[in-house]
């Protein structure tokens, strides 16, 4: 293991409690420690998946966990190793194949990447995170964690499972604010690791420690290896105080009817009339809402006629 380097130390939010503070550099070795024996064996950690793979993931892992993103991830890249060869496709393709992944807007922006890598970097995802940033679709979070886990660069990467870690860890409350805020991220800055290899491990180290260890619900602090630093647990793990956490409902939405919607595009091999789309959903203004929302998005394209499909451009 690389030798960590000493930073100084940060210390949590405070609190009645007043929990102590925690050492970035003993967070690391235990962290980076856990990860060498506990990380998941998955096809975009593995060498062969290259930057591309690397990039297909995040964009597929957003809002959707690792089981349902695993089967497709493969299908994706059997069919579309390169970004060229997405790139070449049209995008209704990139629809079709995303497949029940949701947030089917997502494979519109990872064909418009493909498309932008492929026209102005030769078809190779770029390793400057600026020119990462710069790919449509590409916001703050995926071009640090394609810089990061592909490239081995030293960038702070915040995801919902970090941000969990950090606001337990050193900020001591149960959960961190709805929306990135400035404060996490020159946390996650001040946490960094000044050595890129070891920086990189990091991000990786503690995502997974969000994942599998300091979940949202039902945390397993016993199997945790920050768990005798840990702010939130050593505070007596105080309940949240902010609004309350709902989950995201799925029946009855629009978001439902427009994935029934999508669902018979993706199976015809070609146009289909709108009595075919009627079918669906029983209810016609919100039928109609969901179906005008997918011409807005891109993802679906009206013909003459009163047929539709997927985007041929």
């Amino acid at each position: 293991m690389n030798i960590l380097p000493t930073m100084p130390t940060v210390s949590p939010a405070p609190s009645s409690s007043a929990p102590r503070a925690t050492e970035p550099a003993v967070l690391h070795e235990s962290v980076i420690g856990w990860f060498g024996e506990h990380a998941r064996d998955l096809p975009w950690r593995r060498p062969e998946a290259g930057a591309w793979g690397v990039m297909v993931s995040e964009f597929m892992l957003q809002q959707t966990p690792v089981s349902r993103v695993l089967p497709v991830y493969e299908q994706w890249l059997a069919r579309w190793p390169r970004p060229a060869d997405l790139a070449a496709e049209a995008p209704g393709e990139a629809v079709r194949a995303w497949g029940r992944l949701g947030y089917p807007r997502r494979a519109l922006r990872l064909h418009g990447a493909a498309l932008a890598i492929t026209e102005r970097h030769g078809g190779d995802v770029p390793a400057d995170h600026a020119q990462l940033l710069a790919l449509p679709g590409i916001g703050e979070y995926t071009a640090a964690a394609v810089a990061s886990f592909a490239y081995g660069q030293r960038h702070a990467v915040l995801d919902t499972n970090v941000r969990r870690v950090f606001a337990r860890a050193v900020s001591g409350v149960q959960y961190p604010p709805t929306a990135t805020t400035a404060a996490e991220r020159r946390l996650a800055r001040a946490l960094l690791p000044e050595d890129e290899t070891t920086a990189a491990r990091w991000a990786a180290a503690s995502m997974e420690l969000g994942a599998l260890v300091c979940t949202a619900k039902n945390e397993t602090c016993a199997r945790c290896p920050i768990a005798a630093q840990c702010a939130w647990r050593l505070a007596g793990k105080p309940a949240h105080q902010g609004p309350a956490r709902r989950g995201q409902t799925y029946a009855g939405t629009d978001r439902q009817v427009r994935g029934r919607l999508l669902a018979v595009l993706r199976d015809a091999t070609g146009a289909v009339p709108a009595s075919a789309l009627d079918a669906v959903w029983h209810e016609p203004v919100q039928r109609a809402r969901a179906l005008d929302g997918l011409v807005a998005d891109g993802l679906v394209e009206p013909l003459e006629g009163g047929f539709y499909r997927l985007p041929q451009s």
